[in-house]
């Protein structure tokens, strides 16, 4: 029998850097996972590898929320248009105008946005034709201008206002067409990119892996990364293409997690044991996790590709979920973290002529920590230590009257006023105003790796990382020095994963700066 360690290419060793993370890196060492084995000349030919844009989940996530920024100029278009017909018509000042003049306008906007919403014009389903999605526009439009036109005989009788409702209606059609045109053609080039088209690994190289990817390969919606499995000694070193990357250990570390969208298990469900372990085992990671239940012929296996593919904008009809509440995450750090920048620019470069003035190196120090679904993301902080004594990966962190801080940066640091260069991580959407503090990669409590103290470590990434949060506002900010430190952060951290809302992030917001001015026991 080959032993196991012979048989698992060294993925993870040929990524000194993040610089190889992109996707001719990925599809060259792919090709090196594979050569020489007898899949090689096929996996050549076509690779597990098809996207031409290679995007992180955090990347392809926010594109999916597109269809919220279009339903919202949407909005905007339309009560443009209304307004100005409203106020054409009038015969004074809009604000003077009778009602019955503007009411019908109104509820003509009314009803074309609630359709557009209610219909799901904002979905823009895989294969889905362009013409056939403005014929559909067009009929909501014109049940709006029914809407227009029926209310305002109701209300304005032989006087109506016909020739201002079918102006009306004729730029509302235009209007929307247009942007709709536009929608459809971004949406398009997204999915022809492959900006869209979910990332899965598979957890057991079997024969039903082997049916999905050879599947996938066919349909090319679906990009299979890489398979995983804890018996190497007996699995190929590919399948289909697709290279076998290590065990489901080295899954929970591996440098790919951040392009991963979705953990398919391809094992026999009926192996209720392994499943189970499998699934305990994977939870750890902020990745969501399917089984594959066996399909019993070629029909169900396309069905399930159907459902691993699916990859609709979000959508922005029904009760609150997670694309929507990512939506109003976003607006909420653009709106607040634009006017911070703009508010705080004069303290910012006080702050940086201090630090220059204080002692040489560079102003900013950046470091890499880990971000939304561990994505690592570098992190911009004002300088507070010595330029020789930087730390990038956390290994010493701060204590007491610590050497290595400046007499600039101890003041800076105690302020949090250092942390606010991170307003630009995000504006770039790499970071939010508020969600669980971004921890360095490789930092140590102790002598021990921070993210090896508590299971649930990785669950914290399951949302970007924030300025502030719920457990800087609680109490945990700063070092972590014990397991126990750890403990009460992470658990922090998913406290606020599983109960954010806006209006606690505004609370948060809100008392993040008398916390941090009265907690004077704290080391920064």
């Amino acid at each position: 029998m080959t032993d196991a360690a012979t048989r698992r290419p060294m993925f993870d060793a040929d990524l000194p850097g993040p610089d190889s993370l992109d996707a001719s890196g990925l599809q060259a060492l792919a090709a090196a996972a594979i050569a020489g084995g007898p899949e090689a000349e096929g996996a050549a030919r076509r690779g597990p590898f098809r996207p031409d844009v290679w995007r992180n989940a955090r990347q392809r996530h926010a594109s999916r929320l597109a269809a919220h920024y279009f339903r919202s100029l949407d909005v905007l278009a339309v009560t443009a248009v209304t307004l100005l017909c409203a106020w054409a018509a009038a015969p004074g000042p809009l604000l003077h105008a009778e009602l019955s003049q503007v009411l019908p306008f109104v509820i003509g906007a009314l009803t074309i946005l609630g359709l557009l919403r209610s219909l799901g014009r904002y979905r823009f389903a895989r294969g889905q034709k362009t013409a056939l999605h403005l014929a559909s526009v067009a009929a909501i439009v014109a049940a709006g201008s029914l809407a227009v036109m029926t209310s305002g005989w109701a209300l304005q009788g032989a006087n109506g206002q016909w020739a201002a409702w079918l102006v009306w209606t004729g730029l509302v059609l235009v209007t929307l067409n247009a942007l709709h045109m536009g929608w459809s053609d971004i949406v398009g080039r997204w999915r022809a990119s492959g900006a869209l088209t979910p990332n899965i690994v598979l957890v057991g190289a079997t024969r039903h892996a082997e049916a999905l990817i050879r599947e996938a390969l066919k349909r090319r919606d679906l990009n299979v990364l890489g398979i995983f499995d804890d018996r190497l000694a007996r699995s190929p070193r590919a399948i289909e293409g697709v290279p076998v990357l290590g065990t489901a250990d080295d899954l929970l570390t591996h440098r790919m997690t951040p392009y991963v969208d979705r953990i398919v298990l391809a094992i026999d469900p009926k192996a209720e044991a392994r499943v189970r372990a499998l699934t305990a085992r994977l939870r750890t990671l902020p990745n969501e996790v399917t089984l594959l239940v066996e399909p019993r012929d070629e029909t169900e296996t396309r069905s399930a590709l159907d459902r691993l593919a699916a990859a609709p904008l979000a959508d922005v009809q029904g009760p609150v979920d997670d694309d929507r509440r990512a939506f109003n995450k976003r607006l909420q750090d653009m709106i607040f973290g634009l006017t911070a920048l703009v508010l705080l620019a004069p303290v910012m470069a006080g702050v940086a002529l201090a630090i220059r003035l204080d002692s040489p190196g560079p102003i900013f120090f950046r470091q890499r920590r880990h971000g939304f679904n561990h994505e690592e993301i570098v992190v911009w902080k004002f300088r507070s230590m010595k330029q020789e004594a930087a730390d990038a990966t956390a290994s010493r962190q701060v204590t007491h009257d610590d050497d290595r801080v400046t007499a600039v940066g101890r003041f800076i640091r105690k302020t949090s006023l250092d942390e606010l260069p991170q307003l630009l991580n995000v504006i770039t959407g790499e970071m939010s105003l508020v969600g669980p503090r971004p921890h360095a990669i490789g930092m140590k409590t102790g002598h021990v790796e921070s993210a090896r103290l508590v299971a649930e470590y990785a669950h914290r990434h399951r949302i970007k990382p924030g300025m502030t949060g719920w457990a800087a506002v609680n109490g945990s900010r700063g070092p972590l020095h014990t397991a126990q430190d750890v403990r009460r952060r992470v658990q922090l951290d998913i406290d606020y994963v599983e109960r954010q809302s806006f209006w606690l992030d505004l609370w948060i917001m809100a008392v993040t700066l008398p916390v941090l001015l009265g907690d004077r026991a704290a080391v920064r």
